[in-house]
């Protein structure tokens, strides 16, 4: 009988309170001399809006504009998402979302609605080449004097800026942008997790440093090697760089599970027998190797076999048993065998490279692009195979996980994923953002009329989503006319196990149609639906209160309005929206009963009285759109009576 022994003291309060610190914020855990401890200077930065100033040396990653990127990062935005439903696919349907913005603002937008919600995450930032371009994030500037500096202007009031290597701040300037933005997403991934991040020589090392930082040194993954090309570089280089990188991070270590790899069609057609476990070969026991196992097994006719035996004796006593062992009589005596099973992955290898025998396409082409847009773009995206390995490598088991891409550029990832679906009947749902850097005057994309790379992606989502349904819709057809032929002629045991086998795949494929979601939402980053109140108390006239007797923007609609108040209270963007009449006013009802949304104007007590058999969990209105003032209090007295459970709110 074990005993456990009492501890004898009082709770360590200091290491209790250490440990909830280093969980909400890994990156204020530091070496010191006495071991691990909390900076509590870069911790003061994570409590302020401004910039704390520290000067105790300690082990850390240090760069000009770090805690400028700090509060970059905590600082709250008041952008909005606004629906564009002309270029979404779908709508009131999909769980797909395009966004075109600052990925920075975004990912401050997505914080309440995803928080602990993302399965995976891949980004392709720019690498820092010294010809690439990075985002330059301001915050602390008046508008109007940024954009005086900087000399150009978007509607983000953001720009894209080369970062040659001869700048006085080359790394700093990435490491700034690259800060925050991997800051915000660490809190969208669930606990098991991962982000993978392509990357090259440039800035690899400060990528790891980073991310040791906020993602904590216990939950680094691994650096994978992509080969790229064989033979490269210039006359001038050193070496010829033949790779980049693809680092990999988990938000929690402990949860996270092996990243496996998919099994290509090469190798699983090895497994051609199946039984009521699964498929299977017959693989032989004896082997050449140096990991056997000598030991005798007996043949059925009684005679001693002596050999290296590739499983140990009792896992051969144990599979004899169960029927996992036959033995086959040849010209030269006895071949043992057993059933190799199809295992449920082996684990995602770091060296990622094309092969003959497992179908991998790992380089970047432009030829798949161009096989779906008709044209080609100056830095080849990254190939759709690459992109399934990854994703297949942690969203393999439950449906419906999400996919998050903030640096979407051509949108390989949503591309990856919808394909990818239809291999295994998973319900994988992407997010993908992007800032809508135009598109260079010569390039092939802008003869064919496009204007910013997020037209580039959007389109190639929707022609790849229809190529690929229809890839579905061909195959389903050709075998249902394969089993009418079958049917049509006479039936023998041989054709009846092929009847089977046809019935099952037209099942499958039918099913993965139904549930095929190639669909997505189109949401842009914009300001607030509310209007800016700029006028001091003493310029208030009657016509300018009148103005703002409904604070929304004129020009806002009741998507728009919807959007803001399903990310206002922390709903996925993603949920399914229908559209209902109740006593004559349009009602949005989101997933169901969770959200109803009217905007429409005279809202009265029999309104209040028809929703409320619905019982609703949240309900939101219009300030203006009440009869009067008398009609807005009985409405939330009488929900409170009649479906205590809805909250009601106003704007």
């Amino acid at each position: 009988m074990s005993t456990e022994r009492l501890d004898l003291s009082s709770p360590d309060f200091v290491n209790e309170n250490y440990e909830k610190l280093a969980a909400l914020f890994p990156n204020c855990v530091t070496e010191t001399t006495f071991g691990k401890a909390i900076d509590f200077d870069l911790l003061k930065q994570e409590l302020s809006h401004s910039v704390v100033d520290g000067t105790k040396e300690r082990y850390r990653l240090e760069w000009p504009g770090k805690r400028e990127a700090i509060v970059t990062a905590n600082l709250p935005t008041t952008k909005t998402l606004r629906p564009v439903r002309d270029d979404s696919v779908d709508f009131d349907n999909t769980e797909n979302l395009y966004i075109e913005g600052d990925n920075l603002e975004v990912l401050k937008l997505l914080q309440e609605s995803y928080l602990s919600k993302i399965k995976m995450i891949y980004i392709d930032p720019p690498y820092n080449t010294g010809k690439d371009f990075v985002y330059k994030d301001n915050f602390a500037q008046d508008v109007d004097e940024y954009v005086s500096e900087s000399g150009q202007k978007d509607e983000y009031n953001r720009r894209l800026v080369v970062n040659p290597e001869t700048a006085g701040r080359y790394h700093s300037d990435w490491l700034t942008m690259m800060y925050p933005r991997l800051k915000l997403a660490r809190n969208l991934l669930t606990d098991d997790g991962v982000i993978f991040i392509s990357i090259d020589d440039n800035e690899v090392h400060n990528l790891i440093k980073i991310c040791d930082e906020i993602f904590g040194e216990g939950n680094f993954i691994g650096l994978f090697c992509r080969k790229t090309k064989s033979g490269g570089g210039s006359a001038s280089d050193t070496a010829a760089i033949e790779h980049d990188y693809v680092l990999a991070f988990a938000r929690n270590n402990l949860y996270a599970a092996a990243l496996t790899e998919i099994f290509s069609e090469k190798y699983l057609s090895r497994y051609k027998e199946t039984d009521d476990i699964g498929p299977y070969f017959w693989d032989t026991m004896e082997r050449s190797s140096t990991k056997t196992i000598p030991y005798k097994i007996t043949a059925p006719d009684g005679q001693i076999l002596t050999g290296k035996w590739f499983r140990s004796e009792q896992t051969f006593l144990d599979d004899l048993a169960q029927g996992e062992v036959r033995f086959l009589k040849k010209e030269d005596g006895w071949s043992v065998q057993f059933k190799q099973r199809l295992a449920d992955g082996k684990k995602l290898r770091t060296i990622l490279e094309d092969s003959n025998l497992t179908d991998k396409k790992f380089r970047s082409l432009n030829q798949e692009l161009e096989d779906i847009l008709g044209f080609s773009i100056g830095h080849p995206p990254k190939p759709v195979e690459l992109m399934s390995t990854l994703i297949y490598s942690t969203c393999n088991k439950n449906s419906s996980e999400i996919i998050l891409d903030f640096f979407s550029g051509s949108a390989s990832t949503a591309h990856a994923t919808i394909d990818l679906n239809t291999k295994d009947q998973l319900n994988r749902k992407f997010i993908m953002v992007q800032l809508p850097e135009d598109i260079p005057e010569n390039s092939d994309a802008k003869k064919a009329g496009y204007k910013n790379i997020c037209e580039i992606g959007k389109e190639r989502i929707r022609k790849a989503g229809k190529k690929i349904r229809n890839e579905q819709f061909s195959m389903l057809n050709n075998k249902k006319e394969e089993l009418d032929k079958l049917t049509k002629g006479q039936l023998s045991l041989e054709i009846n196990t092929k009847v089977k086998e046809l019935n099952l795949e037209i099942e499958y494929l039918q099913v993965t149609l139904d549930h095929l979601d190639i669909g997505f939402r189109v949401y842009r980053l914009a300001d607030s639906n509310m209007q800016d109140v700029f006028y001091k108390p003493q310029d208030y006239k009657q016509e300018i209160m009148d103005l703002f007797s409904d604070n929304v923007r004129p020009d806002r609609t009741p998507d728009d309005l919807l959007a803001q108040v399903m990310l206002d209270w922390g709903l996925p963007l993603s949920l399914k929206i229908e559209h209902a009449s109740i006593s004559g006013k349009h009602v949005f009802k989101v997933a169901n009963n969770s959200l109803y949304a009217c905007y429409d104007k005279g809202i009265d007590e029999e309104f209040a009285k028809a929703i409320s058999v619905d019982k609703p969990l949240r309900i939101v209105f219009r300030d203006s759109g009440f009869k009067d003032d008398t009609a807005k209090t009985n409405i939330r007295q009488l929900l409170k009576q009649l479906s205590p459970e809805t909250e009601m709110k106003v704007f």
